[in-house]
């Protein structure tokens, strides 16, 4: 199934917010991405009905199998493309920034031959 970019973007930033240890909560994703909270919870309403999260009665917000299989996707691409990027001479900041443009534009198939590409060097 297709998602969109936006809901990619989501679920990449709970899988790094989950990373760091703490739960986490629709005020975290506020602060990570700089959004409104009044977006935030519209998305969350959103992945919540498509299920990609659960939330618990206290707030924190889980990944469900279908959200971690597409943040770990993103996150993987996000992070590869990004090394890729800086070993090929872009700054780290405007690595990064099209790191994350390009891991959403870009096709599994295309991603696993770059991928493997790569590597192979």
């Amino acid at each position: 199934m297709k998602t969109q970019e936006s809901a990619e973007n989501y679920l990449e930033t709970i899988l790094m917010l989950r990373k760091s240890g703490a739960p986490v909560r629709s005020i975290d994703i506020v602060n990570e991405l700089e959004y409104t909270k009044p977006s935030v919870s519209v998305a969350m309403k959103n992945l919540r009905a498509a299920g990609h999260i659960a939330m618990d009665d206290e707030g924190h917000i889980t990944l469900t199998e279908s959200g971690e299989t597409i943040a770990e996707t993103m996150y993987e691409r996000h992070i590869f493309i990004s090394n890729w990027l800086i070993a090929l001479g872009v700054d780290s900041e405007t690595a990064v920034s099209d790191a994350c443009r390009m891991e959403h534009a870009m096709s599994g198939q295309s991603f696993a031959a770059i991928k493997k590409h790569i590597e192979q060097l």
